[in-house]
């Protein structure tokens, strides 16, 4: 039976607890957390800044795309 996979947390004190199994990849970096350090924000997610610009990117294009544009009326 092979060992369970443990959080792959690199920091200053390493964390030796067991990786989850469905919810425990991160879907920026690849790695595998345990529950405490599964979120790009608890695990200091190396890509979390660009896919923080890839989402700002996609917003902006959506909202553009669904701007109205009023024409101006004329009084006579």
């Amino acid at each position: 039976m092979a060992p369970k996979k443990r959080c792959q947390l690199q920091n200053e004190t390493p964390c030796n607890s067991a990786a989850l199994r469905i919810v425990g990849q991160c879907p920026h970096c690849r790695a595998e957390f345990c529950g405490t350090h599964r979120l790009p924000e608890h695990h200091n997610c190396n890509k979390l800044e660009d896919c923080r610009q890839q989402a700002y990117e996609r917003n902006k294009a959506k909202l553009e795309s669904e701007r109205t544009v009023a024409s101006k009326m004329t009084t006579v």
